[in-house]
């Protein structure tokens, strides 16, 4: 009896007792399954969810590296823009804002101690880059056009043409078969081109009677052929001033005085010589065909006349460098102070690429509204030489073939040619200024 109590005490029955042993032992291994399931749910959380992080954030990545270098690219741009407006003389303002593609460089120009430091600071979806040019001025020489004019303006006429661009303060007027081989500029409200035609593109208020390859900037226009893009009620392009001021030829000629000649004169030279540096106050005249080596500046208190196939060289000593034949009598820029090249006079480098003679009138008879020419240049000359008279007119004419001109006033006839070398951008010279603005250094900020 006792055993059969203790057997009811302890379950009811043996076989109720092992039903809930039974009962237990489902429920804990369902319990376990489920704990199971719960740990492996919570770990592939984790683990999707660190996928997904990775993912965000090389998206993001990438994303911000795009516009890195869109902030880059846009910085870099608006230094390239203001160091061109520097360089070429056009107008800017110290603070520059450059929009490309919807994005924005803003863009800074301050002068430190002689150097002009360029600061570009590019932005696209609040990435910021940084750029910084710096320009050395060496107070020089630059030539970015093929023919530069100022307010005189510019007359080409029977079959003369200019293969580079072409810049002028006053009026383009073109007769019988004219052409640039580049671009055309007249700047300024009263900028007008007539009857030219331009293998590239034209900038002016005003333009007619024209043929243009390219496209046109204008505010009107009339009878002209444009291939191009129209451009109607474009704005006018800035004048620029030329780029050889006064105070550079008063430095040259400075250079050329260290020796002087005063007689005879008129001061002619018909044999072989070598001359330079050196300031001779009268009149010069070179005929008869000799060879004249130039070692130095010269400077002309007269007029300069150059002519029966004279064979003008600048010396091998003075390899890369430039040098400047000025005519200039302070006393008489009326009627003085003139320069003629002609009759097959040819005009050779020192042997090294990129040097040239450069003849410079200072007669301002055009500027003051006289008929005087500065400087002549005729009858087949050729070569390495360039003529400025930033004052009065330069008239080529029968076949010239020289390398730039720049003038107040300028008329091409009869088959003259100038053809533009870009290494003229940068022109050196043996003394005095030499030239222009060099990139004295290019980084990122």
């Amino acid at each position: 009896m006792k055993n059969k109590k203790s057997i009811k005490y302890q379950g009811l029955s043996l076989r109720q007792g092992k039903t809930l042993i039974l009962r237990s032992q489902k429920f804990d291994g369902g319990y376990a399954v489920l704990t199971a399931v719960l740990f492996f749910m919570f770990i592939s959380m984790i683990v999707v969810s660190g996928t997904q992080t990775i993912s965000y954030k090389e998206a993001k990545s990438s994303k911000d590296f795009g516009s890195s270098k869109k902030s880059f690219f846009t910085a870099e741009s608006g230094v390239e823009d203001l160091a061109y407006r520097i360089i070429k003389g056009k107008n800017y303002n110290t603070t520059e804002v450059l929009s490309l593609g919807g994005y924005f460089a803003t863009t800074t120009a301050i002068d430190v101690g002689g150097v002009k430091e360029i600061t570009a600071t590019g932005t696209a979806s609040k990435m910021i880059r940084k750029s910084k040019m710096k320009l050395k001025n060496n107070n020089g020489v630059s030539f970015h056009y093929g023919v530069q004019v100022g307010e005189g303006g510019i007359i080409m006429e029977n079959s003369s043409q200019v293969i580079g661009n072409v810049f002028s303060n006053g009026p383009i007027v073109g007769y019988n078969s004219n052409i640039v081989k580049g671009d055309i500029i007249s700047a300024g409200p009263l900028g007008s081109v007539i009857g030219s035609h331009a293998t590239g593109t034209v900038y002016a208020h005003s333009i007619s009677n024209s043929n243009i390859d390219k496209d046109a900037y204008y505010i009107s226009i009339s009878n002209t052929t444009v291939d191009g893009i129209l451009h109607p009620n474009s704005p006018d392009q800035a004048t620029s001033s030329l780029p050889i001021s006064d105070a550079m030829i008063e430095d040259w000629k400075t250079s050329a005085a260290i020796s002087v000649i005063n007689s005879p004169c008129p001061y002619e030279i018909n044999s072989n010589r070598t001359i330079g540096p050196v300031k001779i106050n009268c009149d010069l005249k070179i005929k008869n065909s000799p060879t004249i080596t130039i070692a130095g500046p010269i400077w002309v208190n007269g007029n300069i006349e150059i002519e029966n196939s004279s064979i003008i060289k600048l010396a091998s000593s003075l390899g890369a460098n430039s040098v400047a034949v000025i005519a200039d009598n302070p006393a008489n820029r009326t009627t003085s102070s003139k320069i003629e090249l002609g009759n097959s006079a040819q005009f050779q480098n020192s042997g090294t690429e990129g040097s040239y003679i450069l003849f410079i009138s200072q007669n301002n008879s055009a500027q003051n509204g006289g008929s005087e020419k500065a400087i002549t240049a005729e009858n087949s000359i050729s070569g390495e030489v360039l003529v400025y008279a930033g004052h009065g007119e330069i008239n080529l004419k029968n076949s010239v073939n020289l390398r730039e001109v720049s003038a107040y006033k300028i008329r091409l006839s009869n088959f003259a040619q100038v053809i533009y070398k870009t290494g003229l951008a940068n022109l050196l010279f043996t003394s005095g200024p030499s030239g222009g603005y060099s990139i004295d250094g290019w980084q990122e900020e």
